[in-house]
C-alpha cells in the first residue's frame, strides 16, 4: 500500500528501512533512509503507525497481549 504518495513509498519501504542497519526513530529518519524528503508531511503519521507497529511486533514477536 502505499503510504506516500508524494515520494511514492510503500509500507513495505517503510518496513525495510525499520530492518535495515541503524534503525530510524523518526519519521524524518526514515524518509532520509529512503533518500527522500518529506513533501506535505500527510503521511507522517502513517509512518510513525508503522513504526510503532514494528517496535511492538520486535518486542513481542509472540502477540503477547
Amino acid at each position: 500500500m502505499i503510504v506516500c504518495s508524494c515520494n511514492v513509498l510503500s509500507d513495505q519501504d517503510v518496513r525495510a528501512a525499520l530492518g535495515a542497519g541503524e534503525t530510524p526513530r523518526t519519521a524524518s529518519q526514515v524518509y532520509g533512509c529512503l533518500g527522500c524528503n518529506p513533501q506535505c508531511g500527510r503521511c507522517a503519521r502513517t509512518i510513525r503507525a508503522i513504526m510503532d507497529e514494528a517496535i511492538t511486533a520486535a518486542c513481542c514477536p509472540a502477540g503477547c497481549d
